[in-house]
């Protein structure tokens, strides 16, 4: 298992299937919704690029507008495989990234834990990507499916971590540019 620290400038936030009609079946459907959006304003502020994810949008809907109003200019790409790793035009802008911005950190957020979150951050973390699951956002339809999907995430060495984590990882210091915008999204939580 990576005990990296999350840095802004190698991370990219992976936000997989936050859509109107899958997330109300979600436990703590409320929570995760937050969660991911804190995530995509810290991305913002600390200038890491998101990718959000839609399967399915048809059938499932769009990602809900409070995660996608709080990323900064997001990627969103439709898929209908289970992994993102399994779409190629989803793998291609992670690698990208990658390649020119030397960005080998995926952060990501979404549902459900047990499916698609599950078998994109396995697939990611062999296709030479560190990669974290953020757990309070994370979700699937019964908590139990959720556990043992972040149980098998950190036995397969995805580290869990969470949101705030996250944020002042990607900080890294009080004096950095962005330390008041995040405290400020803390304190409203």
């Amino acid at each position: 298992m990576s005990a990296a620290i999350m840095k802004a400038n190698r991370s990219q936030l992976l936000l997989i299937d936050v859509q109107e009609r899958l997330v109300p079946a979600m436990q703590d459907s409320d929570g995760v919704v937050s969660a991911c959006s804190f995530l995509a304003q810290a991305a913002g502020h600390c200038g890491v690029p998101v990718v959000i994810s839609e399967q399915y949008p048809k059938g499932l809907g769009h990602s809900v507008p409070a995660v996608l109003d709080s990323a900064t200019r997001p990627s969103v790409v439709e898929k209908t495989a289970f992994s993102v790793a399994q779409e190629k035009k989803l793998l291609d802008k992670l690698r990208k990234k990658r390649a020119d911005q030397r960005r080998d950190q995926i952060v990501i957020g979404g549902v459900e834990a047990h499916v698609c979150v599950l078998q994109s951050a396995l697939e990611l973390s062999t296709s030479g990507f560190e990669v974290f699951v953020v757990a309070d956002a994370v979700s699937s339809r019964h908590i139990g499916s959720r556990d043992i999907a972040l149980s098998r995430l950190a036995h397969a060495g995805v580290v869990p971590v969470t949101s705030e984590m996250v944020a002042f990882e990607w900080l890294g210091d009080a004096k950095a540019k962005a330390f008041k915008q995040i405290s400020a999204l803390v304190r409203a939580r």
